[in-house]
């Protein structure tokens, strides 16, 4: 386990166990609805006060990270994310644990992402970027799919619905943060020379940051926005199969499945990538507008592989930006600016829903669609400079 291929596979592994459990929740709100006779509005704040966590998390774990040294940082955050799961093992008797859980969730999970991701780049280097993105991109979708699916299929047919997926969550974590006690001296970095405080300062020169605004930001905005739609959004459109717990967990991992296959396809596009991801987001936006229209199963099914693949590209595309644009000392903040700006597509499922009633998705669909397909033809002729610093 020891030197860099251990600490590899180490660092990926701790993402894929802490993205499993981010969703593990996703598809038992159905079923948290119906034991504490939530209101939706209820189950909407519940699944929203997660990024109250994210935000400072993801904005701090990295700086901190650059500072102290990565598995510093990553091993409490680890510990924090096992503590949210066990905290929700209480939920279906207290509301007020939920939120907690949540809550404490977002605050570990952010740091491991932001970070865990950095960790990976400090291995690779600024040469194997591409790389160290594809195995984060990979690690991170991989258990953003699975943790919804193993969590929606043993809430609607196995035994202790909201008691077992977080379990077998906490079973995912411990061998992951044993691995990383195993490679402590290996992975954790010394504090950057001269970098002071913990605010995000990611260190970038000006031609990488103009590519960081021009390009990384609206990149990143794509991320979460697209897969986040897809599983919140496409249900509603299908109303025979919304309430089915087992249907929001096979979307979803549908979704994200498909953000993870597309991941070795990746580096075959270079600085395509980006701008054909916000193209494949647009049809998937195109799709649920069909799907709108003719409360079509296979039609949400095609929306939610296209946005998931869209997803997934532009993860690829962004960290591996992040990679290449931020200096070793600041590679933690910009990682953290990253996450913060994907985190916030997690307001497009608000902005689709919030004025329209149910029956009149498909306005908000083709809006998100154009909106996209503008994005694209941005990053079509940001991206290759960005893709050379300038």
């Amino acid at each position: 386990m020891q030197g860099r291929g251990g600490t590899w596979w180490v660092a990926g592994g701790l993402l894929f166990a802490v993205a499993f459990g981010t969703n593990v929740p996703t598809p038992l709100l159905l079923v948290y609805r119906t034991e504490l006779d939530l209101a939706p509005s209820t189950l909407a704040a519940i699944f929203g006060v997660y990024a109250l966590g994210l935000a400072p998390s993801l904005l701090l774990g990295g700086p901190a990270s650059d500072r102290y040294g990565r598995v510093r940082v990553l091993l409490p955050a680890s510990v924090g994310v096992a503590v949210a799961s066990l905290l929700f093992l209480g939920g279906a008797s207290a509301l007020w644990l939920l939120f907690v859980a949540r809550f404490v969730q977002g605050l570990a999970s952010g740091a491991v992402f932001s970070v865990g991701s950095a960790w990976l780049q400090d291995q690779a280097g600024t040469a194997g970027a591409a790389r160290a993105a594809r195995a984060a991109s990979i690690a991170q979708t991989a258990g953003f799919c699975l943790g919804p699916l193993v969590s929606g299929l043993i809430g609607a047919y196995g035994p202790w619905a909201l008691t077992l997926p977080y379990l077998v969550h906490v079973a995912l974590l411990v061998p992951a943060v044993a691995a990383m006690l195993a490679v402590v001296g290996v992975g954790a970095l010394p504090a950057a020379a001269g970098r002071r405080g913990l605010l995000p300062r990611p260190g970038l020169d000006a031609p990488a940051r103009r590519a960081f605004v021009r390009v990384v930001v609206p990149t990143a905005v794509c991320v979460y926005a697209f897969p986040a739609v897809a599983v919140t959004v496409l249900p509603l459109l299908l109303p025979g199969a919304a309430g089915l717990v087992a249907f929001t967990g096979l979307l979803a991992a549908l979704t994200l499945g498909t953000g993870t296959l597309v991941q070795p396809f990746a580096h075959r596009l270079g600085p395509r990538t980006g701008p054909v991801g916000a193209g494949l987001g647009m049809l998937g936006f195109a799709a649920g507008v069909l799907a709108a229209f003719a409360e079509s199963v296979i039609a949400v099914g095609v929306a939610g592989v296209l946005l998931g693949a869209g997803g997934g590209l532009c993860l690829n595309a962004g960290l591996t930006l992040v990679g290449r644009l931020a200096p070793a000392a600041g590679r933690g903040a910009a990682n953290g600016v990253f996450y913060t700006a994907a985190y916030l597509g997690f307001a497009a499922p608000y902005l689709a829903t919030a004025f329209v009633t149910v029956d009149r998705l498909a306005f908000p669909l083709a809006v998100l669609a154009v909106i996209t397909a503008v994005t694209a033809a941005w990053l079509t002729v940001r991206s290759r400079d960005a893709a050379l610093g300038g």
